[in-house]
């Protein structure tokens, strides 16, 4: 059993050094002197913050692109704990036909490659008129939040006795009242699981938001992040990029440490009685 643990103990610390060590070399290539952009030294020493100053010039518009990747995400996550709560809840507690069938295709949906869906939406969006909109960049990304947030409290709902319920409407309380005053605070890990997902799916999409802004005001991080230029609009500013994606990249990693436990919960209560 020792031996066990310790081989285990040894994947799991060569698993977390992969996952790790691009993140690692990214700070250190955001830290560098870009004269020593291409230095092979594990440490940025000195370190200069020359590159984190390139990727916030004005001429950038990296402000702007993480205030759209924030309103983009952050609409997204609203609308899809919005819809897939009560769609959840409808599916986990309403007697009706074909109701597996329904689940089966909400979450089929979510099997198609984001890149499969560019012409179509694009063509959608050309005749709205929706190019360089919020909207044509919120509504994509709820193609893949929905579908999720639904399977997961769909189980999540399953699993919590409607007993409750009862007893709230024998205590006089409306079904809706009973959902929202007893139901819906004992879901909240599930709810609060599905949200960070979404949030995160939401502040990483990349080939929509580049397909459907040409507008440098409209685009999100990671599109301004790849669309950098260096100095002459020739070179690849190496640098300014790496420094651009720990912009992005570090408050999803705090936020990810911090709510690890909720997360965990959230994904597994759904599978336990």
């Amino acid at each position: 059993m020792t031996k066990r643990l310790q081989l285990a103990d040894i994947g799991s610390a060569l698993i977390v050094l992969f996952c790790l060590v691009p993140f690692y070399w990214m700070i250190v290539s955001a830290l560098r002197h870009p004269a020593d952009q291409f230095a092979t030294t594990p440490f940025p020493l000195p370190v200069s913050f020359q590159n984190l100053a390139a990727a916030f010039a004005e001429r950038n518009g990296f402000g702007r692109a993480l205030l759209n990747s924030l309103i983009v995400a952050g609409t997204t996550t609203l609308l899809t704990l919005a819809i897939g709560i009560t769609t959840a809840y409808v599916i986990a507690r309403v007697e009706f036909r074909f109701k597996n069938v329904v689940l089966a295709i909400i979450v089929a949906t979510s099997m198609f490659p984001g890149v499969t869906l560019l012409i179509p939406l694009l063509k959608l969006f050309v005749g709205l008129d929706w190019i360089n909109t919020y909207q044509a960049l919120v509504l994509p990304s709820l193609s893949f939040g929905l579908p999720l947030t639904v399977f997961n409290l769909t189980a999540f709902f399953k699993q919590l006795p409607s007993e409750l319920e009862d007893a709230a409407q024998v205590d006089g309380c409306s079904q809706w009242q009973a959902f929202r005053a007893v139901i819906l605070p004992l879901a909240m890990p599930g709810v609060f699981t599905s949200g960070i997902i979404t949030f995160i799916a939401a502040w990483n999409e990349f080939i929509i938001a580049l397909s459907l802004t040409n507008d440098q005001k409209m685009r999100t991080a990671p599109v301004i992040t790849a669309l950098f230029t260096g100095q002459y609009k020739f070179d690849q500013p190496f640098g300014t990029q790496m420094a651009a994606g720990v912009a992005v990249t570090v408050p999803l990693v705090i936020g990810a440490l911090l709510f690890q436990r909720r997360i965990v919960d959230g994904l597994t209560a759904g599978a336990l009685k």
